[in-house]
């Protein structure tokens, strides 16, 4: 009998601790600097408008592009130091797919501090060449990644990358953000939620 009554107290203990441990890692993880979850806009919510310029010196405004058809935004990595190998390919995919994107406006924002972040550009896009409908800007000092409530305030981190779908009256119909530099959204998925 004495012997159940320590088990269970072993048990209790053993209980009692892991939690604790557990839920100050939880604590340590959520207060560490530079891992502050993003905030972006929620599916749902009136897409903030933005305005930014492309390679070529162009204004680019989400207002003007909802004018035209849905739009699909990629927030990728942009200049942290070197480029990413993720955002390469996830752009590689979503160019090579681009007759099943041709019903949208497709943006990518290439994120990270002004100083020759057009030259750090150039180097990312090389020779691939864009459709009319695809559209590659710069967000010099993070305007829009800190407007959209997406900057990763970590050491060599710019950006969370993201993934929006905006319809025609400027609502956010789909929104995915990853906290990590993988797990990116494709092609098939951005087409299945155009509406």
């Amino acid at each position: 009998m004495k012997n159940r009554y320590a088990t269970y107290a072993l048990l209790l203990l053993f209980a009692a601790v892991t939690f604790s441990s557990t839920a100050q890692a939880q604590r340590r993880r959520q207060a560490a600097p530079g891992k502050e979850p993003p905030h972006p806009p929620k599916v749902g919510d009136v897409a903030p408008d933005f305005e930014l310029m492309d390679l070529k010196g162009e204004k680019v405004s989400l207002t003007e592009l909802t004018k035209k058809s849905p739009v699909v935004m990629l927030v990728l990595r942009g200049w942290s130091g070197k480029q990413c190998p993720i955002c390469s390919r996830q752009v590689g995919e979503f160019l090579s797919k681009s007759t099943e994107l041709s019903e949208a406006q497709v943006v990518m924002i290439y994120p990270g501090e002004a100083d020759q972040l057009d030259e750090y550009a150039k180097q990312f896009i090389g020779s691939k060449s864009f459709p009319d409908n695809y559209h590659f800007v710069l967000d010099p000092d993070f305007k829009f990644t800190n407007a959209w409530g997406l900057r990763w305030e970590a050491p060599r981190e710019t950006a969370y990358p993201s993934t929006f779908v905006v319809d025609q009256e400027q609502k956010l119909v789909f929104g995915k953000t990853v906290v990590s530099h993988g797990d990116r959204v494709d092609v098939a998925t951005v087409v299945s939620e155009l509406p």
